[in-house]
Order: structure tokens, then sequence, then C-alpha cells
């Protein structure tokens, strides 16, 4: 399984609009970050996890030609509204896109990209095939995949957990029987949005308290805003086995999936 971080930043992206703070000015590639998205290559199949307003740069970034599947964490703009980019996929592969998401998730589509899925269609829209999930266990190109259900303050959200991979994004609370779906995993994904009080995401300090928790051998953290601070530094503080994802971190994993 090859996994490959297409964007590592918060719903704004970093930098910022406007802003000139030390981050957002910073020269450092690894300070420039879309919003948060992963992709996975797995048994020669392609999936991505989330589909934010950078998919299409990310698609053309990271040299995508094509793609097998995609998985929605939740329904929140900065994850899913480049969905629409897929018909460049439908086009070359010539098949309806396969998405895999909650209900909750699937309502949202049908109201953001409604000509998607109206009766009669105009020619060229995006062809999507929706495949429900919830909390049981699923397949997706042989690999089996455990969605693990995340609180992003009210609203839940799915991280997902395959072979000794797990990946979350958007959480501030994980009750304790998720917890024990992600234990023993080898490489864990977490978000750390900032230093201070968030409502609805973890902290940078909670975000490693979590991780000491699941004591994976290696974490790295996602989803970061410009307040967090400048990649070098904020890497230099962390303990042992944590550290900062950045868009473009490529990861090799040989794992029973």
């Amino acid at each position: 399984m090859i996994i490959t971080f297409l964007g590592t930043g918060t719903s704004q992206g970093v930098p910022v609009i406007g802003c000139d703070c030390p981050v957002c000015s910073s020269e450092d590639p690894r300070d420039k970050r879309l919003r948060t998205s992963v992709m996975l290559q797995i048994n020669q199949k392609t999936i991505v996890v989330d589909t934010g307003p950078d998919f299409r740069y990310q698609m053309l970034r990271a040299k995508v030609k094509s793609l097998d599947a995609i998985l929605l964490t939740h329904e929140h703009k900065d994850h899913i509204a480049g969905l629409d980019d897929v018909r460049a996929f439908n086009y070359r592969q010539q098949r309806a896109m396969d998405v895999y998401a909650r209900p909750q998730v699937q309502e949202a589509l049908k109201r953001e990209f409604y000509y998607a899925f109206s009766e009669k269609k105009y020619p060229g829209v995006p062809l999507i095939n929706l495949h429900d999930i919830g909390i049981s266990r699923f397949s997706i190109a042989g690999a089996d995949i455990v969605p693990i259900e995340v609180m992003h303050y009210r609203l839940p959200v799915l991280g997902f957990r395959i072979g000794e991979f797990t990946y979350i994004t958007d959480a501030k609370t994980i009750e304790p029987k998720e917890i024990e779906k992600i234990k023993g995993t080898k490489v864990l994904v977490i978000n750390a949005l900032q230093r201070g009080h968030h409502i609805s995401h973890f902290t940078l300090d909670e975000a490693i308290s979590f991780a000491q928790e699941i004591k994976a051998e290696k974490t790295f953290f996602t989803h970061i805003s410009h307040n967090l601070g400048r990649h070098q530094d904020v890497n230099r503080e962390l303990p042992e086995g944590i550290e900062l994802a950045y868009d473009g971190l490529t990861l090799e994993l040989s794992h029973n999936l």
C-alpha cells in the first residue's frame, strides 16, 4: 500500500487568503497546505479519501491517471466541494465513479451536486455511483476497510483503518469502542489543527495525547492550520515517532490487507 498526502491543510488551506503571518509567508514548501485528502494505492487500485476544493489540482499535481473509488469522511465543503471534477475520470475510464459515503453525506451530495443526480441529466455531468457505508467493515479493491466513527463537535465523521494504517480527520472526541478499532495500528494519521482550544478539532496537545494512547510506531498529524506554526518549528517540539505530515509526503507499507 502506497499512501500519498494530497493535502494536509484545514478548511481555508495554508497560506490563508490575505494573511502575511510567518506561516503563510513561509518559503518552506511544507508550509503550503491544500485542503486535507489522502490517496491510497492498494492492489493496483487507487482510492482517494475526500474530494475537497483542491481535488482537481491534487490529481494534476500527483499525476493521477486513473481513480477507482472515493471514500468520503463527512459532508463539509472542504471535504466534498471538488467532487464535480470526477468528470475527467468518467471520460477517461468510461464509467461512473464509485463513491462510498454514509447516507447523510449522500444527501449532502445530492443537494450540492443536484445536476449529477437529476432524472434527466445534462450531457457531461459527473457520473457517480453511490455506495452506502456505516460503521461496519466493507471491502474495496480486495482490502478490508474498518470505519471508525469520531465526533467533529456534534457531527459524526468517519475515519478508516486499512490493515495497519489508520486515517482520521476532523476529530474532537472518540468513544472508547471506536478507539479499540484503532489499537494495533502501526501508522496513524490524526488531525492537529492548532495550539489553542477549538470546539471541533484536536489541538496539538490533544493530538499528541491521543497518539501516545494509541502507541502507533509512527504518527502523522494532518488538517493543520496556519495557527499551529511553521512545519520545521513544530516538528522539533514533537515527541519521538510523531511528525507533521505535509503535501506530497508518500509512505509505503507492506501490510496484510
